[in-house]
């Protein structure tokens, strides 16, 4: 069975990544963020606190013409109580 990675923010498996992961400063491929929460080295929406990245995930999911499924799944991240076993959020 392989071992699967998951962005250190968000949760999301990391092989759900359309695009391979977030990127670094540099332009390489970050191996701990995705895509959608790490870009050219720095975090999407900035150093914000836990509280303020589900509000802007929530406001985010709003826009977004996502599936219903998709709308669960993005709640299912969004816990508190799972996004603080991340690394991003770890004594936060």
């Amino acid at each position: 069975m392989k071992n699967r990675q998951y962005c250190q923010s968000c949760g999301m498996p990391m092989d759900m990544d359309a695009n391979g992961g977030g990127t670094e400063k540099d332009g390489t491929k970050s191996a701990k963020y995705c895509s959608h929460c790490y870009q050219n080295g720095e975090f999407v929406g900035g150093d914000l606190s836990i509280e303020e990245y589900v509000k802007f995930v929530r406001n985010e999911n709003k826009k977004s013409k996502c599936s219903l499924i998709g709308k669960f799944c993005v709640w299912f991240f969004i816990r508190k109580p799972f996004l603080k076993n991340l690394e991003r959020w770890k004594g936060k």
